[in-house]
């Protein structure tokens, strides 16, 4: 269990809580159970180490105040809009009997042993906190999913998951779903035989080889063209003979 150090602080006006920022202290306030709030004070740096935690909120902390160990939950984290600062913070009262609604992070564990991941399969997740009612004397940590021979197309509900004694999840009525185990979205396709792109290949060759004898015809039929106008021109002079001859005759 964390613990921090507080002291009990007296500020009443805005004026004071900025001074008391300044040095680099953050004003917090303890409720809950019979006793009155208490209004107290820490180190921002130690809260800082805290809040980076991913389950800061479902984690009890013990605080310390003069010499007093009292057992809290932190309930919300209030941030400047500005610096992205914490600025200040209510805890819960942890009172032996009662009850609180908090959000448990899920952990997934033997990845590594998942036959379904190895080939290939994606887990979808579907809830990575699940929220629950939980007795202040038993609040879990997170909650363990365990993929350890866990194939494609199976599925993790809440009814799979191992729960602390009198905790329950707030939503009643239906078995939902955590995560799944689902079949990769890109598939490979299977490479070709040998044989087979030797095949192709050589299809590729033949419609190569046939288009080049296009190309040659192509190429060849203007000139076959020429000749045909080198013949007309003969067959000009030939007639033309005949007059050349009925002119001499004249003569």
């Amino acid at each position: 269990m964390n613990s921090i150090e507080a002291n009990l602080r007296l500020t009443k006006t805005k004026g004071d809580l900025n001074s008391l920022r300044a040095k680099g202290e953050i004003p917090a306030v303890i409720y809950g159970g019979k006793e009155k709030n208490q209004n107290i004070s820490f180190s921002k740096k130690i809260l800082k180490t805290f809040i980076d935690k991913e389950n800061f909120l479902s984690n009890i902390i013990n605080i310390k105040i003069e010499g007093k160990d009292l057992n809290v939950l932190p309930r919300e984290v209030v941030f400047d809009t500005v610096t992205d600062e914490p600025i200040h913070v209510d805890f819960l009262r942890i009172v032996k009997g009662g009850k609180v609604k908090l959000e448990i992070p899920v952990k997934f564990i033997n990845s590594e042993n998942s036959p379904g991941l190895k080939r290939g399969g994606v887990l979808n997740i579907v809830r990575r906190k699940v929220e629950l009612n939980c007795p202040t004397e038993n609040i879990p940590s997170e909650l363990i999913v365990d993929l350890d021979g866990v194939d494609i197309g199976q599925s993790f509900k809440i009814s799979s998951i191992k729960l602390p004694e009198n905790v329950e999840p707030t939503i009643r009525g239906r078995d939902f779903v955590v995560a799944t185990l689902a079949a990769p979205t890109v598939i490979k396709e299977p490479e070709k035989p040998a044989e087979a792109a030797e095949g192709a290949e050589g299809a590729e060759g033949e419609a190569a080889a046939a288009e080049g004898a296009e190309g040659e015809a192509k190429t060849a039929s203007p000139d076959s063209d020429k000749g045909e106008k080198k013949d007309d021109t003969k067959k000009g002079d030939d007639k033309k003979a005949p007059a050349d001859k009925k002119a001499s005759d004249k003569k």
